[in-house]
């Protein structure tokens, strides 16, 4: 934790303010590189609460390489409702409410429902289109194939464990456009760079 709380006291002493799409605004800085010791245990960067079944499912629904909520939601996590849902409204012509209203908060908890109980429904309106889970595990290539990243970099650290190119990258400029379709969110553009450190004799 001391190396994230080290990044925030950074970002508070020496960041920009820049605006941003949510009109709150964001205070950055450029460049910063963090590193976990995962011999340590699991570093959970964080200064709220941590809700860690949200966490373990999201994790296991990225690397099932899964578009749609129908897992999350059949499992209590509802950290990607608000876009389906959404898109679920506009796609069938209705208005969508202001997000505290009591309208939306029943309309996405009936909605949310219907995707965890009704296999059918959550096929045809709980799909995200090709998030991190996709890009993760079906990366498309200019075959009409898809590449495994997961399943690489796992091979990778087995075979060659001090390799300085296992990077999973989950920022797909080609597929953005899908995302938006579906009503999904980009993935966050950055890398995970997946290294095992040689030790010093």
């Amino acid at each position: 934790m001391k190396q994230y709380h080290d990044l925030l006291s950074d970002i508070r002493d020496n960041g920009e303010i820049k605006g941003d799409r949510t009109g709150t605004g964001t205070k950055s800085v450029f460049g910063r590189q963090v590193r976990y010791d995962l011999a340590k245990g699991f570093p959970a960067v964080t200064t709220k609460k941590l809700y860690m079944k949200s966490v373990v499912h999201e994790l296991l629904w990225f690397l099932q390489g899964s578009s749609n909520i129908e897992y999350l939601a059949q499992n209590g996590v509802h950290i990607w409702d608000e876009w389906p849902y959404k898109a679920y409204l506009e796609k069938n012509g209705q208005e969508v409410p202001e997000s505290n209203s009591e309208q939306w908060k029943t309309g996405i908890k009936d909605f949310i429902t219907q995707i965890a109980t009704d296999h059918n429904f959550a096929m045809q309106w709980g799909d995200l289109g090709p998030v991190y889970g996709v890009q993760w595990r079906k990366w498309p290539n200019e075959n009409g194939e898809t590449i495994d990243q997961i399943g690489q970099a796992i091979d990778t650290i087995k075979h060659n464990p001090n390799s300085r190119r296992n990077i999973v990258n989950a920022w797909n400029v080609a597929e953005i456009p899908k995302i938006a379709e579906a009503g999904g969110l980009p993935p966050v553009p950055y890398d995970v760079s997946v290294q095992r450190e040689r030790r010093r004799a």
